[in-house]
């Protein structure tokens, strides 16, 4: 069973290495995100999906772009080479703003992000939304750093400048949008790709699986006020593969819930780009970060 750690709790290193080793997922609470400020950025974006679909489109974008995802430009299976029609969402896309002075990373790492005047309460609440992210990351990562018995600051110091991306996901309702194709998910199988993901999730028919060591789809916990984590690829590579990425999916929209419409909030934390994350333990070679991350995001781009 993926566990819920209380951050306040006891501990709490060695309770997240055994989640980590066995699930790559767990909960947490007394992470201090306030309720309210995740309801207000959802409200806001939900204001921004219900625009006509051309206003919308001054803002249209790709994966690792800012600005609106359509339906149909993203397609997750891809990144572990299994072909799948494109994911049944939409998304607003912000991230990592301020550029090092290198050309090539600002250029597809520190991207501006994309503000629409027609919802102006958007950028202040998803801005401090982001404020809130950015210093959970960096205590769960001292926690990580914790549990693997290496300097406290062994992630945070590499993670000081940081690419990060926040994706708001609206997940339409089967009477919206029809019933989907074969092998089609609101968001195929995938793993995630950086250090931490921080999920605040909504409770639904068609919504987070979880993918066992046995080799089973299993419905992920729901726990009120409670946020989802996971670690990505490149933690895990970190890690020597002491810790799982774990494949995970949102299923499709369900015919027992046809008005079911749901709204994700989703941090994905990396490291400075230029980091050369080195395994801790293993045979895996070394690699530069954003090169790793890049590469993966080309994957799952339609």
């Amino acid at each position: 069973m993926i566990p819920v750690i209380d951050l306040q709790g006891e501990s709490v290193p060695e309770r997240v290495d055994a989640a980590l080793r066995e699930f790559g997922f767990l909960l947490i609470t007394g992470h201090g995100v306030p309720a309210e400020l995740r309801s207000d950025v959802r409200r806001a974006a939900k204001r921004f999906f219900a625009l006509p679909g051309e206003v919308k489109e001054r803002y249209a974008a790709t994966v690792g772009e800012r600005g609106w995802l359509p339906p149909g430009v993203e397609a997750n299976g891809y990144a572990e080479g299994t072909p799948t029609p494109p994911d049944l969402k939409e998304t607003f896309a912000v991230g990592a703003d301020q550029p090092i002075g290198h050309p090539r990373i600002d250029r597809e790492w520190f991207l501006q992000n994309v503000w629409p005047p027609e919802v102006p309460e958007l950028e202040s609440l998803v801005t401090a939304y982001l404020t809130q992210m950015r210093a959970l990351a960096d205590r769960l990562l001292l926690i990580c750093a914790q549990a693997l018995g290496v300097e406290v600051d062994f992630f945070t110091s590499r993670a000081d400048h940081p690419t990060f991306t926040m994706n708001i996901n609206r997940y339409p309702p089967l009477s919206q949008i029809g019933p989907p194709e074969p092998g089609q998910f609101r968001i195929g199988p995938h793993t995630d790709f950086g250090t931490v993901t921080i999920l605040d999730r909504q409770l639904g028919v068609g919504g987070l699986q979880v993918f066992t060591l046995d080799g089973e789809w299993i419905d992920a916990p729901y726990v009120p006020d409670a946020l989802t984590i996971n670690i990505g690829d490149l933690l895990a590579r970190w890690t020597g593969e002491r810790w799982r990425s774990t494949r995970h999916r949102v299923l499709p929209p369900d015919p027992s819930a046809p008005d079911e419409e749901l709204v994700s909030l989703i941090y994905f934390y990396e490291c400075n780009p230029l980091t050369e994350v080195v395994p801790l333990t293993g045979d895996a070679e070394p690699v530069i970060a954003s090169d790793y991350l890049m590469e993966k995001l080309r994957a799952i781009t339609i």
